[in-house]
């Protein structure tokens, strides 16, 4: 499995993109989440849409589908094709209905399943999303009363999205299921109220830490570097091979 990341940022960074990402496998191309800046940043790798085959959504904030309205008029209306839609269950009214309803509704297309393929996926269990890849979301706590998800591919590559720490889950992934590869969203600056810190992420065990890419962080990182001990960030448009 390759992943590149589309971009490695928080909500409100401008430098480094929305952290959303490509996962390759087998010739086929999986866009996880599509948030803001996602359109932008492929057209800047050169990617087109037409050459992506399924898209992934973790949660329902802009940074993870506010380019969700771009994909799918430039799907529908240039290229002729609905993309694959998988997301959680308890995810696609909520995503139509408070967030893509408003630019997407026409009378010809009143609903969610006119602009793509949606495929539910259910929480807790695997799915194979494309040839070698699987996945199983694992519902994880990031705002009050709204559900977010997690992704584990192919039982060995962990994907946080956004997540408030949650240090026994991190645990047992290593521990205890053998996950090879965490890529973690990181706020590098205290208080986490609804993401996981740097500091907390360096309170692990180092054999949890040493797994650990860092994602999802602010403008400040260029401080940071070398003060993330064992684990690396990751870094926006490079390609992964796990």
């Amino acid at each position: 499995m390759d992943i590149q990341m589309l971009g490695t940022g928080s909500a409100f960074a401008k430098t480094y993109f929305n952290t959303n990402a490509l996962i390759y496998a087998d010739h086929n191309t999986l866009l996880l989440d599509c948030g803001i800046t996602a359109p932008l940043s492929l057209h800047q790798l050169g990617k087109p849409l037409s050459e992506i085959d399924a898209v992934l959504i973790s949660h329902i904030h802009a940074d993870h589908i506010g380019g969700m309205e771009e994909l799918a008029f430039r799907m529908k209306f240039v290229h002729g094709r609905r993309p694959v839609l998988y997301i959680p269950e308890p995810l696609a009214q909520p995503l139509w209905d408070s967030s893509l309803k408003g630019g997407l509704l026409q009378d010809e297309c009143p609903s969610l399943d006119d602009y793509f393929d949606v495929r539910l996926i259910r929480p807790g269990a695997k799915t194979e999303l494309l040839p070698g890849l699987a996945v199983e979301p694992i519902q994880t706590a990031h705002i009050p009363n709204k559900n977010s998800y997690s992704f584990l591919f192919n039982a060995t590559f962990f994907y946080s999205a956004d997540l408030i720490f949650n240090p026994e889950l991190l645990r047992n992934l290593v521990e205890e299921r053998g996950c090879e590869t965490i890529f973690h969203d990181c706020q590098l600056k205290p208080p986490g109220i609804v993401h996981t810190t740097l500091d907390e992420l360096l309170s692990l065990p180092l054999p949890v830490q040493e797994r650990i890419w860092l994602m999802h962080y602010d403008d400040t990182k260029p401080q940071y570097e070398g003060k993330t001990g064992v684990m690396r960030f990751v870094e926006q448009h490079r390609r992964y091979r796990f």
